[in-house]
């Protein structure tokens, strides 16, 4: 669901798999202990500030170090490593720039109004009593529709977070609905990039692997909706008298119209017929801008001494617009495209990382040794699920988590008997959706970036995303719905 990336499928599908007979097993393991031990004690023991604000993005770059190390010692080239990092940062291209699109979005639709008035509006139509299921509602709704997680984020998930946050709910909770939401209706999109990535690589079809995949994910979501409707009840939250003087708050600083709501309105239609999504952010960039001058001239003008340069600075930098709410002032805040660039150097130093590992054959090697153990049907599985979720962790990419797996377990499948869409389910349940709770994989670094959560404060609480994988298995443990290949 790193959907808005629109790479070329056929690029990626067609990628090899590098394999290094002259490299080991505990050899290729070397990079990822290291890595994860270094993480480990950056994030438990120094609090993520070992090597200063960027210290993970460093970590990352220690890892490739030591990964690049023991390729030499296996005879790998420096030249090929490079090729495949390049090739590694040529793949997220697109969603570095988009990330860049959705920090000037976020900027802009604050200074023009359009966020304030989701929040003003969503005030009063979302409880708090029903304000966490709605949330999961909603964003797949719009995932479905539109078979992006990423643009579900940063247009609905921006606004359900503000108002959430309005409202005294944990941002970790809203976060959590929202790419629970997000990631369900991604993966059930006929519209959605992996989930026609994961058949191709299984060899099913599009329709059949959907209709297969719902066996384990209704379930998921509807847990995901009864632990969601539970939290509800018991949050303690600020009141309608708080809710009564936000609004009025909001009443006092910008001025509040439905109009405001034709932008956002745009890049959904956009992105439905299809359009780029560089294209469709652009553009909501810009309206938003020309709404900025036309609904909220006040605004701008306290900003700066000049408009232009208030509707310029929230492209670029950090905004603040102060209201006589501590609460909402801090909510109507955003980095703009500058905000970003924690974001996007994480995105970049898990690609080096990622793309030496592929170089010198230890994705293979991990995958493959994977593979030896998988004796029963139900470690077939097991392995497809760990193979998944390690590839998420060490190569940083959802799209290698799906495409690495997916060519690697096909014959083992096919040899059990098991139809296609078992090993595409699989790679699903386990590949596309755990992607975001990894925080230097790209979809982890991506949501945390728009939504402006962490990781770790959303992870606990995106329910869908990491109880997907435990479904699959049990299913696979008692044989339910496992599909045997049927002979003509």
């Amino acid at each position: 669901m790193q959907d808005d990336k629109n790479l070329s499928e056929i690029e990626i599908e067609d990628q090899k798999i590098i394999d290094n007979k002259e490299l080991s097993l505990w050899e290729a393991l070397i990079p990822v202990v290291i890595l994860m031990g270094l993480l480990a004690y950056n994030i438990f023991y120094a609090d993520g500030a070992w090597l200063g604000d960027y210290s993970n993005q460093f970590i990352l770059l220690i890892g490739g170090g030591v990964t690049a190390i023991v390729g030499f010692l296996n005879k790998v080239s420096i030249q090929k490593m490079m090729e495949e990092v390049w090739e590694n940062w040529k793949s997220v291209f697109v969603p570095i720039l988009i990330l860049f699109l959705v920090g000037a979005l976020a900027g802009t639709w604050l200074v023009s109004g359009i966020i304030p008035a989701m929040v003003y509006y969503g005030l009063q139509v979302l409880s708090p009593a029903i304000f966490l299921p709605a949330s999961v509602i909603i964003a797949a709704i719009i995932s479905i529709a539109t078979g992006s997680s990423w643009t579900t984020s940063a247009t609905v998930g921006i606004a359900l977070v503000g108002i959430g946050s309005a409202l005294g709910i944990p941002t970790g909770m809203i976060a959590g609905a929202v790419i629970s939401g997000a990631y369900f209706g991604d993966k059930m999109s006929p519209l959605s990039d992996t989930t026609n990535l994961a058949p191709a690589m299984a060899g099913t079809d599009l329709f059949t692997h959907i209709k297969y995949m719902a066996y384990t994910t209704v379930p998921t979501i509807t847990i995901t909706l009864i632990v969601f409707a539970i939290l509800s009840g018991t949050i303690d939250t600020t009141g309608n008298a708080d809710v009564s003087n936000l609004l009025v708050s909001i009443e006092n600083t910008f001025h509040i119209t439905p109009w405001l709501f034709l932008v956002p309105g745009v890049v959904i239609a956009m992105i439905l017929m299809k359009t780029k999504p560089l294209m469709a952010l652009g553009i909501g960039v810009f309206l938003a801008a020309v709404f900025a001058f036309v609904f909220q001239p006040e605004v701008l003008t306290s900003l700066s001494s000049s408009k232009f340069q208030s509707i310029i600075n929230s492209v670029l930098t950090d905004t603040q617009v102060k209201t006589d709410n501590e609460k909402l002032t801090e909510l109507f805040s955003s980095g703009g495209m500058n905000g970003m660039l924690w974001t996007i150097y994480l995105i970049i130093c898990a690609m080096v990382f990622g793309g030496i590992m592929d170089a010198i054959g230890a994705l293979a090697k991990i995958t493959k040794a994977l593979l030896s153990i998988a004796s029963s049907v139900f470690g077939l599985f097991a392995s497809t699920v760990v193979s998944c979720l390690g590839l998420n962790v060490v190569a940083s990419d959802q799209y290698l988590a799906l495409v690495i797996p997916g060519k690697m377990f096909k014959k083992a499948f096919d040899d059990k008997g098991l139809a296609p869409e078992n090993l595409s389910r699989t790679l699903e349940d386990s590949g596309t959706v755990t992607s975001v709770l990894i925080p230097w994989n790209t979809c982890g670094a991506y949501q945390s970036g728009v939504l402006g959560v962490g990781v770790g404060e959303y992870a606990f609480y995106a329910i869908f995303n990491w109880l997907s994988p435990f479904m699959t298995l049990l299913f696979a443990a008692f044989r339910i719905k496992i599909r045997q290949i049927v002979k003509k």
